[in-house]
């Protein structure tokens, strides 16, 4: 069952990458790296990516394109894909060239892979835990700035869904919309006249609300910081008539039980704002 406003199903886009990797390579090697360059520069050397916890990986295709900005000639052998799991002590993957190159993108690389595994392992805990349900993770636009489609991908490679990429793919009238608007009803119908043909979906506070936004015939509501018992009955007040999801107070100890009410989606923002890094280290040899 697919969000109605679409998913991520493929690594973002190779120019998005490489531009994401560019920037990330000036802000830490900058001028050259005074320290790599205290090796001589024939020397080789082999490394390797070690996970210290069980987690999701993703992030590969941005770990490979630090090391081709950096040295083209290095070689990658992955043992784990995006969407893998590793456990404590298991080798993520192998390299092997340059010892200044490894060394001046060992940083880079790990960051973008640690950031992104964090974000996938934490989605594939949050969708562990409604398996069984007919309720999907979502994610939010709670996003790393500049890394909003690339924490999207990793959410997908976890077992969770997308909510829209941004502001221009689908209409989400909140309370402010609508005192702006006027009502409910009038803000659908404007939505209805400048979007046609865009998803659009409501956030509701109430049953009240609710009743109004399933009169304008939206798509979605949200139901904010709907209590257990409210949810309950704001799927039996829908009858299916709109894709119900629920957001606000949503955590690992709660998402089960809101999961139960019968609800489609649930949004957790946490899943990319609040992620913790993957604990992965890069362990060198030499010489090759």
């Amino acid at each position: 069952m697919n969000h109605p406003f679409g998913n991520v199903t493929l690594p973002p886009d190779a120019n998005d990458i490489r531009a994401a990797v560019q920037r990330a390579l000036i802000e830490d090697v900058g001028g050259g790296d005074l320290t790599a360059a205290l090796i001589p520069a024939a020397a080789m050397a082999r490394a390797t990516v070690i996970s210290r916890e069980e987690a999701v990986i993703c992030g590969t295709a941005w770990f490979d394109e630090v090391f081709r900005q950096i040295d083209p000639a290095i070689e990658i052998a992955w043992r784990v894909r995006d969407g893998g799991r590793v456990h404590p002590s298991e080798v993520v993957c192998g390299l092997h060239g340059r010892a200044r190159a490894l060394l001046t993108g060992e940083r880079t690389a790990l960051n973008f892979l640690q950031t992104l595994s964090g974000t996938a392992s934490r989605a594939h805990r949050y969708a562990e835990s409604v398996a069984g349900t007919k309720a999907r993770v979502l994610d939010t636009r709670k996003t790393i700035p500049g890394l909003r489609a690339a924490q999207k991908y990793a959410v997908r490679c976890g077992g969770g869904y997308n909510h829209r990429m941004g502001l221009y793919d689908a209409v989400l009238i909140k309370e402010n919309h609508i005192a702006a608007a006027g009502s409910i009803a009038l803000a659908v119908t404007a939505a209805r006249h400048l979007c046609p043909g865009k998803a659009v979906e409501v956030e509701v506070e109430n049953l009240d609300e609710l009743a109004q936004a399933l009169a304008a015939k939206v798509e979605i509501v949200l139901l904010d910081n709907f209590a257990l018992e409210e949810l309950t009955r704001a799927v039996k007040l829908n009858q299916g008539r709109a894709k119900l999801e629920a957001s606000g107070g949503v955590n690992l100890s709660t998402i089960r039980a809101i999961a139960d009410t019968g609800v489609d989606y649930i949004s957790v923002g946490g899943i990319t704002k609040d992620l913790q890094a993957v604990d992965l280290s890069m362990r060198f040899s030499s010489p090759a």
